[in-house]
């Protein structure tokens, strides 16, 4: 069981608890982050040691999201069974065995076998995270700090990005190079070893949710945690009373208690399902996980490449920072809408630029003055990303279900959007081969139908205590 203090705590320093303790929960939005991205440094050298083209590799990159998509799916049901915090110890654990694998693959086959545990590992982090989070963090501070998952995977992926890009320098800026007797990227893969213990480790530092608590009968200790989260002012009494009273009234969520829709699903779970697809039919991971093979295909040369996704995953975090000023002050809505926008016209200008490349494969080449125009489009599509889907759509799925759903439905929205995620994934190599110019399209025209999304099925739940959903 997790270690935590029973006195009151109070003032600035309550809200440091809170605040250390969402952030060690988000610690799995960075594994997720660094683990998902990653892959993009890699690919090159994965594909020069193993000999395998474009369709192996996406098959590589992209059977990871396969396991998140089962790991996302099974997470609901552990976090009711186990509690968030074990879940959690469980998702450290398959992340820290998954990069130990990636490191000494004998076989690509076998490189994709690990990727999968990592794919699990990330799945029940991007599920058990935002639940957990929404489930400590006062009503008043809640999406700020349900941001902070968003912000651990932006500040993953930078990471594993300036790790890909300092690894490979070192190797003599190609990453199938020699470092410590194995080349840059295995240890490109295995490094996330290190922040798995970290959070392996942090989650053992943080209470149990007083919901799970209280709805295994720990009352007592969900009161403690109560104080710790919410302060000396909270009336205790009233809010064991209104979370007992929404458990009570319901039983353990079963896949049927999804049903009941005109479509099947709740509507509620249909809006979930498809903020998380549209979250990935943009196209955003095919800059984290493939813009070094991007921007080679347009005549950029390896290591400048990896600075290019260095570069973005920084405008990634800027955009996450502003995103976590906003949400609470301006609320989730209007923050999508002007994301989707944003993303929209960047994508547009992306793809106009991209249908000036010349050649094919190695020989394609992009005149300086269309480069420089896709590399700003890129960039604006990033920042309009982060401050606006990135973060909204994490927070919409820690709060917008009612509470006799929420684990279960927010692992149903989170699998979709694996699944989407797989889909752009896999599919992106032989777009880019197809027409790099038309696949980009493709991702404008989902950025323009997320706006009439947003408008019509999404609610406000800026300022909403989480037992008013439903």
């Amino acid at each position: 069981m997790s270690t935590t203090r029973s006195h009151p705590v109070s003032g600035e320093a309550h809200l440091g608890h809170v605040v250390f303790i969402s952030a060690a929960a988000a610690m799995g939005g960075f594994l997720f982050g660094y683990d998902s991205a990653v892959i993009n440094g890699a690919v090159t050298g994965i594909q020069k040691h193993f000999g395998v083209g474009n369709g192996e590799t996406a098959f590589v990159v992209a059977i990871a999201l396969l396991g998140s998509a089962a790991g996302a799916v099974a997470a609901g049901r552990l976090a009711d069974h186990l509690g968030r915090v074990r879940t959690m110890l469980l998702a450290a654990t398959l992340f820290a065995i998954s990069g130990i694998g990636s490191m000494f693959p004998p076989t690509v086959q076998v490189l994709a076998l690990w990727r999968v545990v990592g794919g699990v590992a990330i799945g029940i982090a991007s599920v058990i995270a935002p639940t957990y989070i929404a489930e400590v963090a006062p009503t008043a501070y809640r999406g700020r700090l349900a941001s902070f998952q968003q912000m651990a995977i932006v500040l993953g992926i930078t990471v594993s990005q300036l790790a890909n890009w300092a690894l490979n320098q070192a190797a003599g800026g190609e990453s199938t190079g020699h470092l410590g007797g194995i080349q840059a990227w295995q240890w490109m893969l295995g490094v996330e070893t290190v922040p798995a213990v970290v959070y392996g480790l942090m989650a053992l530092a943080i209470p149990e949710s007083p919901r799970y608590l209280i709805a295994d009968h720990r009352e007592a200790q969900a009161r403690k945690v109560l104080l710790e989260v919410e302060g000396q002012g909270v009336d205790l009494d009233r809010r064991v009373a209104e979370i007992r009273a929404v458990l009570e009234s319901t039983h353990k969520p079963r896949a049927r208690d999804l049903m009941g829709g005109r479509f099947g699903l709740l509507p509620i779970v249909w809006v979930g399902i498809g903020a998380s697809v549209f979250q990935q039919f943009v196209g955003i991971n095919v800059i984290f996980y493939y813009s070094s093979f991007l921007w080679q295909s347009v005549g950029i040369n390896e290591s400048n490449s990896l600075l290019i996704s260095l570069s973005t995953s920084i405008v990634n975090v800027i955009g996450t920072v502003v995103a976590m000023v906003l949400v609470d002050r301006i609320g989730r809505k209007p923050l999508a809408l002007a994301g989707s926008a944003g993303m929209a016209a960047s994508l547009a200008t992306a793809a106009w630029a991209f249908s000036f490349r010349v050649g094919t494969g190695d020989t394609a080449t992009l005149d300086d003055t269309y480069a420089t125009v896709a590399l700003v489009a890129a960039h604006v599509f990033v920042f309009c990303f982060a401050f606006s889907w990135g973060v909204v759509v994490w927070v919409l799925l820690g709060e917008m279900f009612p509470n006799r759903i929420r684990a279960l439905a927010l692992s149903v929205a989170a699998s979709a959007q694996w699944i989407a995620n797989w889909a752009i994934t896999v599919s992106f190599p032989d777009l880019a081969d197809w027409n790099l110019s038309a696949t980009y399209v493709i991702y404008a025209v989902f950025a323009l139908l997320s706006i009439p999304f947003v408008a019509l099925c999404i609610k406000e739940t800026k300022g909403r205590a989480l037992e008013e959903m439903g």
